[in-house]
Order: C-alpha cells, then sequence, then structure tokens
C-alpha cells in the first residue's frame, strides 16, 4: 500500500497523479510527490522502480500518460512554448556520468546554456564559467581543457558547474556518485550539499548510493513499482522498521521487495 504522505502546502516542485507505462510495464502508478522550496530530496529504490522516469516527466524529456507536474503550482503542460522555455531556464541538471560534451572545451560546457539560450557573447561567458569552476573547485587552467583530459571526479564537478551556472531554483541530480571511488564521492556529495544550501534552491536526487542520500538529503522517499512507500527525514532511513526500506538499505537478500529470492 503506498504510504500516506501529506500534501505540502506550496511545493516547488510536485508530481500529481503520474502515471507512466512502456509497452506493458506500468512505471509510474499515479505518483504523487511534493518537494518543499529550498528542500533537498533524495529518490532511492531498486533498479527499474520509476526514479529515472519521474525524473524525466519532471524535466518534460518524456510525457506522462497521465496526472500533471507542477513547478510553483503551475501544471507544466499548460505552458506556452514561450513560457516553457523560461521555466526550465530555472532549472539545472547534473546527469549521470556527467554528459558532457566531447568535442567543447571544459568552459564551453559549462557556459552552453549561456551561449546558446541566453546569447551570451563568448567572452562575458567564459569569465562566468571560470567562476563557477571555482566554486567546485576547479581552477580556471581546466577551462580550455577537453573532457577527455579530466578525470571521473574532475567530469562530475564540470557537471555540477554546467549545472549551476545559471543559478537555478529547482536543481536535479541523477546519480551524482555513480563510478566513483569512495573519496571523490565524498567530495562530490560535500559540494553538491555545499551548493544546494548557497543557491537556496530545491534539489531532487535519485541514487542507489546510501552514503551519498544520507550526505545530501534533508529528506528521502522510496520508490517501489511507480509509487512512493516511505518518506521521511534524512536520520530516519536507519530507524524505521518499514520492512521495504529495511530491505534496500540493510541488503537483504529477501523481504517484501524480493519475496522469492
Amino acid at each position: 500500500m503506498a504510504a500516506q504522505v501529506p500534501r505540502l502546502e506550496s511545493p516547488k516542485l510536485e508530481w500529481r497523479g503520474v502515471s507512466k507505462r512502456f509497452d506493458g510495464p506500468q512505471v509510474l502508478a499515479a505518483l504523487d510527490l511534493a518537494v518543499a522550496p529550498g528542500r533537498s530530496l533524495v529518490i532511492i529504490g531498486g533498479s527499474g522502480q520509476g526514479k529515472s522516469v519521474a525524473i524525466k516527466v519532471a524535466l518534460g524529456l518524456i510525457p506522462a500518460d497521465s496526472g500533471q507536474v507542477l513547478i510553483d503550482g503551475v501544471d507544466l503542460a499548460h505552458l506556452s512554448q514561450a513560457e516553457r522555455h523560461a521555466t526550465f531556464a530555472r532549472v539545472g541538471m547534473l546527469f549521470q556520468g556527467g554528459a558532457l560534451f566531447d568535442s567543447l572545451s571544459v568552459w564551453e560546457n559549462v557556459a552552453f546554456r549561456l551561449i546558446n539560450a541566453e546569447r551570451m557573447a563568448r567572452k562575458e561567458a567564459k569569465a562566468r564559467a571560470i567562476e563557477v569552476l571555482a566554486l567546485v573547485r576547479l581552477g580556471a587552467h581546466v577551462a580550455d581543457l577537453y573532457p577527455s583530459e579530466l578525470s571521473g571526479g574532475m567530469q562530475k564537478r564540470v557537471g555540477l558547474a554546467r549545472a549551476i551556472v545559471g543559478s537555478p531554483e529547482i536543481l536535479f541530480f541523477d546519480e551524482p556518485t555513480t563510478g566513483l571511488d569512495p573519496i571523490t564521492a565524498s567530495a562530490i556529495n560535500a559540494l553538491i550539499r555545499d551548493r544546494v544550501s548557497s543557491l537556496g534552491c530545491t534539489a531532487v536526487s535519485i541514487t542507489h548510493d546510501l552514503a551519498s542520500a544520507r550526505t545530501i538529503a534533508d529528506e528521502i522517499a522510496m520508490l517501489h513499482q511507480g509509487r512512493i512507500i516511505w518518506r521521511g527525514d534524512a536520520h530516519e532511513l536507519d530507524s524505521t522498521d518499514n520492512p521495504f526500506v529495511r530491505e534496500f538499505v540493510d541488503g537483504r537478500a529477501n523481504g517484501p521487495i524480493n519475496p522469492d529470492a
């Protein structure tokens, strides 16, 4: 049974009754989830439970079959193209793996939105990119390098810089520490937490990394079979007796998630 989560009065971002199916499987099943302004929510859950799809629907990358996604109470489906452009200009995204453009230099990756969407002059955009690289603890000397010349951790930092260059109101993080060693992952988590706090923005992350979830989250929600089955403050993750959460967090071989394991 889905957890009964009280509706926030004025959420910054909300999925309201969102469903999505792909050629048979129900990926999202009337998903209800809301995030308050300035809060960092991490969504956990097993593979194939709908975490990435929920973010892609919120970003408008794939359409929902039914339901609504709202930002500041406005249904994205009712916006004109110009209004959608203005709305998503307030959103930043750190993709899994960084998703940098190999053919562009580091500064051009960071300033991609500034140059191509905001039509900022290249000289000004480069200066802004270097400023933002400093915020993720990368020196100006990396600006003219290419992604292939960077370590995995540095690529993640560049991806984070690109996500925050426009001072977004909402940030999405897709598996931000995947493929990183524990020390580098810890540094990325600390940077994410610092940048989210400094910007005062709303953040939504999906991750399998529970250490990351504990670090960057104010709240954690567990998604299972397209529905939220538990939600609580980050510190409650290790004390809840919810059997789904306990199986996932403790890495148990069987339980309600895998009853036949």
